[in-house]
């Protein structure tokens, strides 16, 4: 079979180079790359041009920015592949991704498929508390390409596969942005295709190296749960409306602390007790997966920055779309 991997690039090219050298040593051959610039001022078309004699590489830029979805899109188009294999560009796989997954499918016969994402090997305390804070059942279910899920496995776009035969019936993504990925995963479902995960393929996922950058990304997470709510009610399960359950369970315990501190009462302190037994967990948690009392520490910090922004995206674009009934 011969694998097409799609990787739309927004300003990335010393991401995307890493990520060439890493197909470049796979063991298993058979596949080409196909690259679109989705309107970058950072050009990555020389970063692609010196890997033309190591890759079967084409890099195909956009007029303007057209959304990931609809660079994905535009990759499907180019592509030759009788599997698509799409890759966020700010990732690395392993030597045998494509061999572990070329056994799965013989043995497994998927149409869509995904793989885990995990830190990269070499990150900071700050990208390995964020890594926890995206991977940990505490938080997201594990629903990023575990196992052990709260819920069916929907493939991912930073590590997602499907066949020419699931392309040509669902063609490809509908959203540019705000989800498209869990909606086209559904979309897949519904036509009877099956999806699964393939755990021995993973990516290594740059995380993001600040906490206002991880809330401005997770921000905008919670309210592309909106918007798939929107398009499909029944993919809105209970994880996802914990991080709006904990923003205004926190803001809410942290006035009233305030307030009846101020009036005298010295109990007022145990209305945040709930929230102080979490960060135990988090942090205990935290600690002997990373093995590193820091990054145990700030994986509290990434917790609350992970819930505050989700919470605070789904509530935005939930009141303003579903309540207020506004495009």
């Amino acid at each position: 079979m011969l694998y097409s991997f799609i990787i739309p690039v927004y300003n990335r090219p010393d991401e995307l180079l890493e990520l060439l050298e890493s197909i470049t040593q796979q063991t298993h051959q058979n596949f080409e790359v196909v690259i679109i610039e989705d309107g970058s001022e950072q050009s990555s078309e020389a970063v692609v041009r010196s890997f033309q004699d190591r890759l079967d590489i084409a890099w195909y830029p956009t007029t303007g920015r057209i959304g990931q979805g609809f660079s994905r899109n535009l990759g499907f188009t180019k592509a030759k592949g009788d599997y698509f294999i799409i890759l966020d560009s700010d990732t690395t796989i392993d030597p045998d991704y494509l061999e572990n997954l070329d056994r799965h499918l013989n043995e497994h016969e998927l149409d869509a498929f995904g793989g885990p994402d995990r830190s990269p090997r070499v990150a900071t305390p700050v990208q390995q508390a964020i890594d926890y804070c995206m991977t940990s059942p505490f938080t997201t279910g594990g629903i990023r390409g575990r196992k052990n899920q709260v819920d069916k496995f929907y493939p991912r776009s930073f590590n997602m596969g499907f066949s020419r035969e699931v392309y040509e019936a669902t063609q490809g993504f509908n959203l540019p942005y705000l989800g498209e990925d869990i909606e086209l995963s559904t979309r897949i479902m519904e036509k009877g295709f099956s999806t699964g995960l393939v755990p021995d393929s993973p990516v290594y996922h740059k995380r993001k190296t600040s906490f206002l950058n991880f809330y401005k990304q997770i921000h905008f997470f919670g309210r592309a749960r909106v918007n798939l709510y929107k398009l499909f009610p029944h993919t809105l399960k209970l994880p996802h409306l914990f991080p709006a359950v904990y923003l205004c369970y926190f803001g809410t315990a942290a006035v009233g602390t305030v307030i009846l501190t101020r009036k005298g009462h010295r109990k007022g302190a145990l209305l945040l007790a709930p929230w102080a037994l979490y960060q135990l967990l988090i942090f205990t948690h935290a600690t002997m997966t990373k093995k590193s009392l820091k990054v145990g520490l700030l994986s509290t910090i990434g917790v609350n920055v992970q819930m505050i922004g989700y919470g605070a995206g789904f509530i935005q674009d939930f009141v303003k779309r579903v309540v207020l009934k506004k495009k």
